[in-house]
């Protein structure tokens, strides 16, 4: 029985890659063929708006009043002169049917290879309950979910004592949380944004008990790296009845702890700013026309995996790397226990650099690697830093490492868990799925 399932589903996995090659061919037969020199201008016309709409962004971004504006409209009007290009030429048959093939190739192919995908998850310990859990919970964060998901009162019936942050004052989170251990907790637990997880889950490391993420921030990207409920905070407290044990990494910038990234340039300048809080729109574009052109702020150099980036605009360290090539995924940590940063620079200095990042991982001005330290230097004494959404300012040079397995986290044994990555589109891959299986020759034919 199970033999006759594993062969339906190499002959499914066949016939899927199968399907994607035929309909990536037929793309190619439609726009090469059928289209002839009408197909090559298709293609022209695509790229060539495309490119001009990216540089008309780079423009609106780094310049202000009339040049912005002509630029913003450069950016709307180039993709509606290019369909209406098309249409006049007859073009826009030809161009539907093509990227309904090519999506129908896609699709086809990241079915076909999803089973080449390896799941990731940490391997989940067996604990028993704790005995004196303390959680922090603070209850401003995502707009009131503290209270409006009854929060506290779920944990104080479960035997969790329950420390409640004023909202008027402010308060030392890591001081809370370490006088918490010497008054005899064996869990730490947060109810908060990131930036007041990564403080609690760096005392935690540091006295060796188990971390809760309760997901009551407005993003919660630790929670959802960790696979939990977003959607219901309450549910990571099962974890305090019914849990399992995740040992994961943790990343440092000197002996400060960050669980999703730091981020050095353009947004740890802009979140800097008092204005960014109540106006993040318009402080931005008053803001990065000069970021961007270097005008404002320290010029930055990077060093990590043997290689230098000078002078780049953006930079993001992060506690292991985030998925880049899959646009669904994007903003996700596939894992959270390799060991290892994950670097994302971009350096852009002109309209046509900004063009040539739409070559995604290729474009010379995109760098993605991922290493066991980082060092961010600049011109200046101090850099500004965002650490999980907090805004820092910190000397230079700047050192990220990572401990791995550092934190032991506790999670529910039932949870939503992380959505396995989409598949790289691998054609020579698809190739050989798509070749007739080999079957052996009986022994007659041997002799």
């Amino acid at each position: 029985m199970a033999d006759s399932r594993v062969g339906q589903g190499a002959r499914a996995q066949r016939w899927t890659a199968r399907l994607a090659i035929a309909a990536a061919a037929a793309a190619v037969i439609a726009l090469a063929v059928v289209a002839g020199l009408r197909g090559v201008a298709l293609l022209a016309m695509g790229a060539a708006g495309t490119a001009v709409t990216a540089a008309a962004v780079w423009w609106a971004l780094t310049r202000r009043g009339l040049v912005r504006a002509g630029a913003v409209a450069l950016a709307a009007a180039a993709p509606v002169v290019v369909l209406v290009l098309q249409i006049a030429a007859g073009l826009l048959g030809e161009l539907l049917a093509c990227l309904a093939l090519a999506a129908l190739a896609v699709g086809a192919g990241w079915a076909a290879l999803a089973g080449d995908v390896v799941p990731t998850t940490p391997h989940a310990h067996l604990v028993p309950p704790p005995e004196h859990p303390v959680l922090v919970m603070n209850p401003r964060s995502g707009g009131g979910k503290v209270e409006r998901f009854g929060l506290r009162e779920k944990a104080e019936a479960l035997g969790a004592n329950v420390v409640l942050l004023d909202p008027d004052r402010r308060t030392d989170v890591a001081a809370l949380a370490r006088k918490a251990v010497a008054d005899g907790a064996d869990l730490l637990g947060v109810a908060g944004g990131d930036g007041t997880q990564a403080l609690v889950a760096g005392v935690a490391a540091e006295h060796g008990i188990p971390f809760l993420v309760i997901p009551a921030g407005t993003r919660n990207h630790f929670a959802m790296d960790l696979g939990l409920d977003r959607d219901d905070p309450a549910a990571s407290l099962d974890a305090l009845t019914d849990g399992v044990e995740l040992h994961v990494d943790l990343g440092f910038i000197g002996d400060r702890v960050f669980v999703n990234n730091a981020s050095f340039g353009a947004y740890a300048a802009l979140v800097q700013s008092d204005a960014y809080r109540d106006d993040k729109v318009h402080t931005a574009l008053q803001l990065l026309p000069d970021i961007l052109t270097h005008r404002l702020g320290p010029r930055l150099a990077v060093r990590a995996a043997g290689i230098t980036i000078d002078r780049p605009q953006a930079v993001l360290v992060s506690n292991n790397a985030y998925r880049l090539g899959d646009r669904a995924g994007l903003g996700r940590r596939d894992r959270l226990d390799s060991g290892l940063l994950g670097l994302v620079s971009v350096t852009v200095d002109s309209a046509a650099q900004a063009a040539d990042l739409l070559r995604g991982e290729r474009a010379p001005g995109l760098t993605t690697v991922t290493t066991r330290g980082v060092v961010v230097d600049a011109d200046a004494r101090e850099v500004q830093v965002g650490i999980d959404g907090e805004a820092l300012t910190v000397p230079t040079p700047v050192r990220c490492t990572i401990r791995p397995g550092a934190l032991r986290v506790r999670v529910p044994r039932v949870r939503p868990g992380v959505p396995r990555a989409r598949p790289r589109l691998n054609w020579r891959r698809l190739g050989g799925l798509a070749l007739p299986a080999r079957r052996p020759r009986p022994d007659s034919a041997r002799l």
